[in-house]
């Protein structure tokens, strides 16, 4: 798949042809919001990106539909950078330089290469599941929103939901198997953490990146007979160590996952036999919440849709919603502050750092932004593969948040002192 460089002006009649016409300017004057999406349709988010952004440009329609927000309506400017440093910067540039108000890069090492421009240029970045984990600390990187739970409070929530099932975890046994990169390493200390506070032993077992040979690690976490198993990877990285667990007849509802872990991924390792498997959910997953099917009946079935209609309510899909409904609810927030904008980074940053309470009609736990809270509160659920679909196995809940804290504020100090 190659997606070039396009523009979105969903809502009107422009949204089926506005990809065939020279990009114009957005100002302010224009009553248009311009949020640029160049993210990576062909390296190594490929398993993520496409129902992400669908799930965004999907919602941004049904918003544009509905009048927008104040008579303002959004453009999604969205390219493939392709995980590729100077394509991405390049694509950052030409956003800045088109009023581009936020940007949503999607990927990791993208996304931390970026912050000291957005930080300049006080252009909002969002970086959810990606980018830097203490970029939390809005303190420090006002102008970078993770708006979802990073992953030390990923690793810290399933730790604690380990104990809630248990009641107790001193003595237990918890394997962590995680690809050997910075990101599969990342929920290493928390994970340490938690092991002395709380009296579990922790049996790390890192795999060579991507992932698509694991034999070897499997049979070495079986013969270990742990309590609880932890699988940190995304990709091929997931669907193989999901299907090596299988092969090793490892316990299906003893097996969780960050939050990449989707029905595509079942899909290939066999729906029926991952029943049990569970992760960590930043929103609801299928298309039971209100804003998934007021989007199948006033987009979809108007069609307007920007991809597949059976992608509609996977979890990368309203991974996709649930970010797009964060960044509009901070427009309208920003609207509430100043009625009469100029509509800037400044002045969204604003309403991205006041979002209080919000829950998209169901979609996800009540998030709270704040000046000094990025990451939302850290709530999130549990979800359960049932052989077909994902259900919830808690509420939403947050969980460690003084280690996950603790965490943050090392490193955002460390970045504040030396800019890395």
């Amino acid at each position: 798949m190659t997606i070039k460089r396009r523009t979105f002006l969903a809502g009107s009649a422009a949204a089926a042809i506005a990809s065939q016409f020279p990009i114009r300017l957005a100002s302010a004057q224009d009553n248009v919001i311009r949020f640029s999406m160049p993210q990576d349709f062909t390296r190594v988010y490929t398993f993520v990106t496409a129902e992400y952004s669908q799930g965004q440009r999907d919602y941004l329609t049904l918003i544009n539909e509905r009048g927008g927000i104040n008579g303002h309506r959004f453009v999604a400017d969205v390219s493939d950078h392709g995980n590729d440093l100077p394509r991405a910067i390049e694509a950052y540039e030409r956003a800045k330089s088109e009023g581009a108000v936020l940007v949503d890069p999607l990927s990791t090492p993208v996304a931390r290469a970026l912050v000291p421009r957005a930080l300049e240029d006080k252009i909002n970045m969002i970086t959810a599941f990606s980018g830097r984990s203490d970029a939390a600390d809005g303190s420090v990187f006002p102008y970078v929103l993770p708006l979802s739970p990073n992953y030390w409070t990923q690793a810290g929530l399933l730790i604690d939901y380990f104990r809630q099932v248990d009641g107790d975890l001193s003595g237990k046994k918890i394997c962590f198997v995680h690809i050997d990169t910075p990101f599969g390493k990342e929920p290493l200390p928390i994970l340490e953490k938690l092991a002395e506070s709380q009296g579990f032993e922790l049996l790390a077992f890192p795999y060579t990146p991507p992932g698509n040979d694991q034999s070897a690690i499997w049979p070495q976490v079986r013969r270990a007979r742990p309590d609880w198993i932890m699988f940190w990877g995304a990709g091929v990285g997931q669907t193989v160590a999901l299907t090596e667990a299988i092969r090793n007849g490892l316990p299906m509802d003893r097996l969780s996952s960050s939050v990449w872990l989707s029905e595509s991924d079942m899909e290939v390792v066999g729906a029926a036999q991952a029943a049990g498997v569970m992760k960590v959910e930043p929103c609801v997953s299928g298309r039971e919440p209100r804003l998934i099917q007021d989007i199948l009946a006033e987009v979809v079935g108007a069609g307007k849709g920007a991809g597949p209609e059976d992608k509609v309510g996977t979890s990368y899909y309203n991974y996709g919603v649930m970010l797009a409904s964060l960044m509009v609810e901070g427009v309208r927030v920003a609207f509430e502050k100043a009625p009469d904008g100029p509509v800037t980074g400044e002045w969204l940053n604003a309403g991205l750092r006041a979002i209080t309470g919000f829950d998209a009609e169901g979609l996800i736990p009540p998030t709270t932004i704040t000046p000094e809270d990025h990451q939302g509160g850290g709530q999130a659920r549990i979800g359960r593969w049932d052989g077909e679909k994902f259900v919830a196995e808690t509420d939403w809940f947050s969980a460690n948040q003084d280690v996950v804290w603790e965490e943050i504020r090392k490193y955002s100090a460390e970045f504040k002192e030396t800019g890395q």
